[in-house]
């Protein structure tokens, strides 16, 4: 995809903002509420920026919002684009450069994920710090150099720093934390057993549909990450009346998108 189109983007919304953002923020399944937080808002429905796509999942309002949160100018996607809804890479992921050309020098990613882990229990927040792509990685094809080099390095993808920063946060307002590795595969299906198992085996401790081509993208930009999952249900248990209901999944993100929106704060406030 041509700079132009992402610059188009870009000039559009500075059109409808009062300031460049310093941090961008995606809020996934069940989240989209952490952006009454922001404050001083600025509200652009998707179906209204160039070359923006409809967010189709639930959960997912469809709102780009900019504002203040924690002292800081934030521009903040109210739902993501999955490869699920058959959009391509470079589609889902046209808001992370859109995002650098208005001037974000962070990226804070946060997903619903299917925990792995046997010791992560329902509603627990994971901060990401390593991640597994199963997708088609979205930097295939022709590179663009006016945004990165043509093999970024992903071995410290996740902030340490901002890590770092939401950890003490969360020590001061007694937010337990779980710390782990997230797996990103296409869906839209909820994992079979087996697929639990071999996400197991090979190092993940949570598992969701999106996030990873996001990320890729940002650390491309040279841009800083900090990821966040909610559990929304325990994958290592099956019991005979098992089942992986999408409703449930955003019930208990929702109830967990307090605690989280309260460490976005402090983690943007000092970073």
């Amino acid at each position: 995809m041509k700079t132009s189109v992402y610059q188009e983007s870009a000039d559009y919304i500075l059109q409808r903002i009062p300031k460049r953002p310093q941090v961008a923020i995606i809020l996934g399944s069940g989240l989209g509420n952490l952006a009454d937080s922001i404050q001083d808002r600025v509200v652009i429905p998707y179906a209204e920026i160039p070359n923006f796509l409809l967010s189709t999942a639930p959960g997912h309002k469809g709102n780009l919002i900019w504002g203040i949160l924690g002292g800081n100018e934030v521009i903040c996607m109210q739902g993501r684009f999955h490869y699920y809804e058959g959009y391509g890479m470079e589609q889902v992921t046209l808001p992370i450069r859109v995002f650098k050309l208005l001037g974000a020098r962070a990226l804070f990613v946060s997903n619903a994920a299917g925990g792995i882990n046997p010791r992560f229990k329902q509603g627990d927040l994971m901060v990401i710090t390593d991640h597994i792509n199963l997708m088609p990685n979205p930097l295939i094809g022709k590179n663009n150099p006016d945004f990165g080099e043509r093999f970024p390095d992903m071995t410290r993808t996740y902030d340490k720093e901002l890590r770092k920063i939401c950890d003490d946060m969360a020590h001061i307002h007694g937010i337990p934390l779980r710390h782990g590795t997230y797996i990103g595969s296409s869906g839209p299906t909820f994992e079979t057993p087996a697929e639990y198992n071999f996400f197991k085996s090979i190092g993940a401790d949570a598992t969701g549909m999106s996030t990873v081509p996001e990320v890729i993208v940002a650390r491309h930009c040279g841009m800083r990450v900090f990821g966040m999952s909610v559990i929304t249900n325990e994958a290592y248990d099956f019991a005979e009346d098992y089942e992986n209901d999408g409703a449930d999944v955003i019930v208990v993100a929702d109830k967990a998108a307090g605690k989280m929106g309260l460490l976005f704060v402090d983690i943007i406030a000092n970073m």
